[in-house]
């Protein structure tokens, strides 16, 4: 995921963790869109970002370790949705290898 941020492309980071983990850590990037899983296995489709509804949107899921990630994307992915991406290792990994200023929790 790191090389597509630096992309210009059209898609969307899905963070499925909880409130209170965006508030610890987060990414700021403005194709960001936070949905906890939590919502999302309440509300269903309708707790999706408008441009994720698509069947084509390239969606990549991403929580603190991958675990709820893979789960979603899983879920998208027998729904239909042909371009979904469990983020392995979650914001953990990706603070951890990648940017090393976000912290961790």
């Amino acid at each position: 995921m790191a090389e597509k941020l630096k992309t210009s492309d059209p898609f969307i980071i899905l963070d499925v963790r909880e409130p209170w983990e965006v508030e610890r850590v987060h990414l700021s990037d403005p194709r960001l869109a936070c949905r906890p899983m939590s919502r999302i296995a309440n509300e269903g489709l309708k707790a999706l970002p408008e441009g994720a509804r698509s069947l084509e949107a390239e969606i990549y899921v991403i929580c603190h370790q991958g675990v709820r990630s893979a789960q979603v994307a899983m879920w998208l992915a027998a729904r239909g949705w042909k371009h979904v991406f469990s983020v392995a290792g979650g914001i953990d990994e990706y603070a951890r290898k990648i940017d090393k200023k976000l912290g961790r929790y």
